[in-house]
């Protein structure tokens, strides 16, 4: 489904202001903005797309918080969304604060298929942990 267009942009406004808000380390801020975008987003929420952006990047502050538990919570709630499924970058972090919450089996599943959606690329910038740990399954 799309959103009216309307509302698409002010999500897509909100979302900057929030992305904003994190670059300058406001990240009670970001959370809240992004809070707000997600409440535009009509009911119910899981079968749009836009929910799933929303809620990576609520997760994505939470993970840079190292509050992995609330950020897990965030990134599956994603993952049930339109495009989550097969959002590399959702597999990633899930698949990370799964290892950081000490789910390594799970963690697996995730940071391998992340691995197989994007050759192993998305994994430049992360900690070596992360691919060190699926690298005796890939």
């Amino acid at each position: 489904m799309e959103l009216k267009e309307v509302t698409y942009e002010h999500i897509v406004e909100l979302s900057e202001e929030a992305n904003a808000l994190f670059e300058a380390q406001d990240f009670d801020g970001a959370i809240k903005k992004f809070k707000e975008a997600l409440e535009i987003i009509p009911k119910p929420k899981f079968t749009w797309e836009a929910s799933a952006w929303i809620l990576t990047s609520i997760g994505d502050v939470y993970f840079y918080l190292n509050d992995y538990s609330k950020a897990k919570n965030y990134f599956y709630d994603a993952f049930n969304c339109p495009g989550g499924l097969n959002n590399p970058y959702l597999l990633l972090r899930l698949g990370q604060v799964l290892f950081e919450t000490h789910d390594e089996e799970k963690a697996k599943e995730y940071l391998l298929r992340a691995y197989l959606l994007k050759a192993g690329e998305i994994f430049k910038e992360e900690d070596p942990k992360y691919l060190k740990l699926i690298l005796a399954i890939i």
